[in-house]
């Protein structure tokens, strides 16, 4: 199958990817809201890269904590819209990087969560972005990501 004609589901699963359930908040908000045809999700960390860019942790780290970030966002757009073929345009991505002051790498950072949204969503994954350096992030996640997602109505 082409993987032009193939769903954003399809293309997980070629990639090897599993989607699960929604990670449980860490507080008082919900993962994310949905305003007319737009979803504005809450920042996701991920689980398994803890510490600092330009510390203990390298440029792949952080790369694939962004693309695990990325993995994060999708499974809460899953359980949203049931179809991510529903997904028209994410219009942007907010990345917030743990790092060390002399840390710029950023933007390097996050494109694992952006060469993600290309390979999964194609021109409706392309999108506006902002990457920040942080100087701590809740339990030393290396990142957290938000974004905002225009969908089909329903």
């Amino acid at each position: 199958m082409d993987s032009t004609t193939m769903t954003p589901e399809e293309k997980l699963k070629m990639m090897d990817i599993k989607l699960s359930p929604v990670r449980p908040a860490a507080g008082n908000y919900t993962s994310h809201v949905k305003v007319g045809n737009l979803i504005f999700t809450s920042g996701q960390g991920v689980d398994n890269y803890h510490g600092k860019l330009g510390d203990t942790l390298t440029l792949e780290d952080g790369y694939n904590a962004s693309r695990q970030s990325m993995i994060n966002l999708i499974n809460v757009l899953k359980a949203e819209l049931g179809e991510l073929s529903r997904v028209k345009k994410i219009v942007k991505i907010l990345g917030f990087v743990n790092s060390t002051e002399t840390f710029t790498d950023q933007p390097v950072v996050m494109n694992g969560a952006s060469d993600l949204l290309a390979e999964v969503f194609g021109e409706a994954g392309e999108h506006a972005r902002s990457a920040v350096g942080m100087a701590q992030l809740p339990n030393n996640t290396a990142i957290e990501i938000e974004m905002i997602v225009e969908v089909q109505d329903d």
